[in-house]
């Protein structure tokens, strides 16, 4: 077992205190679902390249919807100005985003969206390939191999690449063990991932490939999986078992500006990018942005996530231009104390992703007038919410109880394989028994995916989907708390 605290089961002292506000308003059993399942990968790939000169490609994916996940998008769209500020056409940037907050009715700032306070507009420009429907994990895959005949609706944009190019892959959301959101359909798994990767490599589709990972857990979309003789070099926002961190939220510094409700960015993200507006990325190494990445993240500091690198590490040494371009306004740039204070060393206050989202839902209650219908809404989402955590924690524990016992369930639930081995053996065990419990139990959602480590414990310790079914039948068919109390 891990010496480290397994963050599976535990609570932040924050969100301990928004659970204890919404026990105090919770009255309505509304959950909240977002059902996956799982498909096979896209079949065929593009063999060949018709350019021979080197290109720079790059995917950018926001994995989640909903103006209370404002930071991903604005993340991307963040990403997406640098890239083109550093000479990358967009035919050759494809860009995954449900784009639902632009326009959405609680953004103050119709038409704009900010990565930081008294930032400019990062929305203008951005292509629109992947959004709403379309921003699903077939269509990425697609993509990744460069498969027009495997898209379904989108710009039929693809990564056209071949041997000479380099590709630059960003990807922020909701994370948990094992797996990466999609804003519509069915979760991205690491093992597929991998697979993808794989087939890329065969078809020689590329020379090298970075990586950025921001979301909850991301270690384990690697860890024990990307081979280090592959040219590919991944880094993530946290180990595999901790969570990355929102930024610029409400109240607390640095403050977004008054009339938001929502985080404006991610620590891992806003500080590889910040870092890449302030530099000459032609004189930047991967590994010197590496550094102050996870310097600024907060290494040393327990309340936030250690930045990590997966893969071939001889490709840290490459220059960042390599891959995201590089602009000349940006040459022999010199920090000045201005521009330290506008971008600080340290982030001074910063929430874990599931307190993140769950403080623009306090936020927005504690803001409505009373007795208005804005405050009617709000309450409403919370006490839906709180219903969903419940009912989340309550199954989870009493399956691990079911199939290991009463004395062996904890363990069970909070054990970490050592480091250097994957999440789980077999992944298709993992995706069953996922499907067995949404499908008895109602979606995991943002919050509950927390949990898919406690799931694939129970593929390494045997369990099989029938064992599964039976357990979360038995867990959900019980009457909740809340109608025990009413009855």
């Amino acid at each position: 077992m891990s010496s480290r605290r397994s963050h599976v089961c535990g609570y932040g002292t924050f969100l301990f205190l928004i659970i204890a506000l919404l026990s105090s308003i919770a009255q309505s059993q509304e959950g909240i679902v977002n059902s996956t399942s799982a498909s096979n990968l896209p079949s065929s790939i593009r063999k060949d390249s018709t350019a021979a000169e080197e290109k720079q490609w790059a995917v950018l994916v926001a994995g989640s919807a909903g103006y209370e996940n404002y930071r991903h998008q604005a993340d991307v769209c963040h990403a997406y100005q640098i890239l083109k500020k550093g000479g990358l056409k967009d035919e050759n940037i494809v860009v995954f985003m449900y784009d639902d907050i632009a326009f959405h009715v609680d953004n103050p700032r119709p038409g704009t969206i900010i990565n930081k306070p008294f930032g400019h507009d990062v929305y203008a420009g951005v292509p629109k390939d992947y959004t709403g429907d379309n921003c699903t994990v077939d269509n990425l895959f697609a993509v990744l191999l460069g498969n027009k005949s495997a898209l379904t609706g989108g710009s039929g944009k693809v990564i056209d690449s071949g041997p000479n190019d380099n590709i630059f892959i960003y990807y922020a959301d909701h994370g948990a063990p094992g797996l990466v959101g999609m804003p519509v359909g069915k979760d991205l798994y690491a093992k597929d991932l991998i697979e993808v990767f794989k087939k890329q490599r065969e078809a020689s589709s590329y020379k090298s490939m970075v990586f950025y990972l921001e979301a909850c857990e991301s270690g384990t979309m690697f860890e024990g999986l990307l081979p280090s003789n592959w040219s590919i070099y991944a880094v993530t926002a946290a180990n595999g078992e901790e969570s990355s961190y929102g930024v610029y939220c409400p109240e607390f510094y640095p403050y977004p500006p008054s009339e938001f409700s929502t985080c404006l960015g991610d620590v891992f993200s806003i500080s590889w990018m910040e870092d890449s507006d302030l530099h000459d990325t032609s004189q930047e190494t991967l590994q010197q942005q590496y550094e102050v990445v996870r310097r600024r993240t907060g290494f040393d500091y327990e309340e936030t996530s250690h930045v990590m690198q997966y893969g071939n590490m001889e490709l840290s040494k490459e220059l960042l231009s390599l891959y995201i371009g590089t602009n000349a306004a940006d040459d022999n740039y010199t920090a000045n104390s201005n521009n330290i204070e506008e971008y600080p060393s340290r982030i001074p206050r910063a929430f874990d992703q599931r307190e993140a989202t769950l403080l623009h839902f306090l936020h927005k209650y504690q803001r409505a007038p009373d007795g208005s219908a804005k405050k009617v809404e709000a309450h409403r989402d919370l006490a839906g919410i709180h219903s969903h955590i419940r009912h989340v924690d309550r199954s989870i524990n009493h399956i691990a109880a079911a199939l290991f016992g009463d004395e062996n369930a904890a363990n069970a639930m909070e054990f970490v394989r050592p480091s250097g081995q994957p999440l789980v053996d077999d992944w298709d065990c993992f995706k069953e028994l996922v499907r067995a419990y949404e499908k008895q139990c109602g979606g995991l959602s943002w919050y509950g995916k927390k949990y898919t480590r406690v799931i694939a414990n129970m593929c390494n310790a045997g369990i099989n989907v029938e064992q599964m079914i039976g357990a979360s039948t038995g867990a959900c068919s019980l009457p909740s708390k809340d109608e025990t109390d009413r009855n």
